[in-house]
């Protein structure tokens, strides 16, 4: 990654001209309204824009993370989030393309990477994809300050549902997708193949 990142701390809803500030390596917090959505939540977003229905919740400018809560109620009947670690983004790779298109969320955080789909429509529509560090499912709940709403509970199940969380320095958040189209974690892998590559060529395996 780039040695000149920079911190960013972002109030939603984010504007496309603050997220095409961002590069690969920066660092964002974000405070504001954040949603949680999985790969069911997703379907079930797109399904209802195809059908020209709105959905329960205004995203456009909005940061969405890729999470199944850990979450219960208290005795007031406010819920309480124990744990929002990341969940793994490529099982919304077939999605997530159409969803930033459609919605026009301007942040999407997960962990592992995502895909070529993904970065073009973070280039076309202005967004980026940042990953929030896994095994921190704690460190993120704290920064929840509680749940503003939740859609689709009953239908979907905890961990699916999207939920709306209001959240305050939420973070660290490293860019990986930025709005040129640039993917760092490709790079990586396309650097890790060609050193291999070399290391067989200069070095090809033999049976002795």
């Amino acid at each position: 990654m780039s040695t000149s990142s920079r911190t960013y701390r972002f109030k939603t809803p984010i504007s496309e001209e603050d997220v095409r500030r961002l590069r690969v390596g920066d660092i964002v917090y974000l405070d504001g309204i954040l949603v949680g959505a999985r790969d069911a939540a997703h379907k079930k977003a797109l399904s209802l824009l195809e059908r020209g229905e709105k959905l329960p919740i205004e995203l456009e400018g909005l940061a969405l993370y890729h999470v199944g809560p850990v979450v219960r109620k208290r005795d007031t009947g406010e819920w309480e989030v124990i744990a929002a670690g990341p969940t793994t983004s490529a099982r919304m790779e077939s999605v997530e393309a159409d969803f930033i298109e459609k919605t026009r969320v301007r942040m999407v955080i997960g962990k592992g990477g995502m895909g070529l789909r993904t970065a073009e429509a973070c280039k076309k529509y202005g967004a980026v994809y940042a990953v929030f560090t896994g095994g921190a499912a704690v460190l993120a709940a704290s920064a929840i300050k509680r749940v503003v709403d939740v859609y689709w509970l009953e239908e979907l199940g905890m961990a699916e549902a999207l939920w709306v969380f209001e959240v305050e320095n939420f973070g660290p958040l490293t860019v990986v997708i930025d709005s040129t189209g640039r993917n760092y974690y490709s790079e990586v892998i396309t650097r890790a193949k060609e050193a291999m590559e070399s290391i067989l060529v200069k070095e090809p395996w033999r049976e002795d």
